[in-house]
């Protein structure tokens, strides 16, 4: 049976089994890190609706300025309590200011605590040492008074 591969798809698998061939025959490796692609620093919880299928709905503005995309994993840090979980992201209506946790996320939080929500990426270690995360700064209001590429 003879199956169409999508081009990229076999581009992706070529590059993974060229990375394998290189692990096994000794040449220099070849690593991933996982590094902070971007954080939403002090944001507050606006509402907590246990009822829900689960994640968080952030404003979409807030998801704009900080490159995080709809259902993208994210990990979650309540100030309030020390509670740390990964979710994904549903996007909410844009200027609203809604950071809303859902599902079984509502039990890890309330309405005003202040959460960081961190996405992250992988890189290969070389290009790691050089990427700079987006850093998104709010008020208690959950609007934007910063947004800025994190500088070592």
């Amino acid at each position: 049976m003879n199956r169409m591969v999508p081009t990229r798809a076999r581009e992706l698998s070529c590059t993974i089994l060229a990375l394998t061939d290189r692990v096994y025959s000794g040449e220099k490796s070849f690593m991933l890190v996982t590094i902070c692609k971007s954080k939403i620093h002090r944001v507050t919880v606006t509402d907590a609706d246990l009822n829900y299928e689960g994640s968080i709905t952030i404003d979409e503005k807030l998801l704009k300025a900080a490159s995080i995309l709809p259902y993208e994993k994210v990990q979650v840090v309540n100030l309030n309590n020390g509670e740390r979980f990964e979710t994904y992201v549903l996007v909410g209506k844009s200027a609203s200011g809604i950071v809303c946790l859902n599902g079984p996320a509502a039990r890890l939080g309330q309405k005003g605590d202040m959460l960081i929500v961190i996405s992250y990426c992988h890189l290969e270690s070389g290009e790691a040492r050089k990427h700079k995360p987006t850093i998104v700064y709010v008020n208690n209001k959950n609007r934007i008074i910063k947004n800025e590429i994190h500088k070592l």
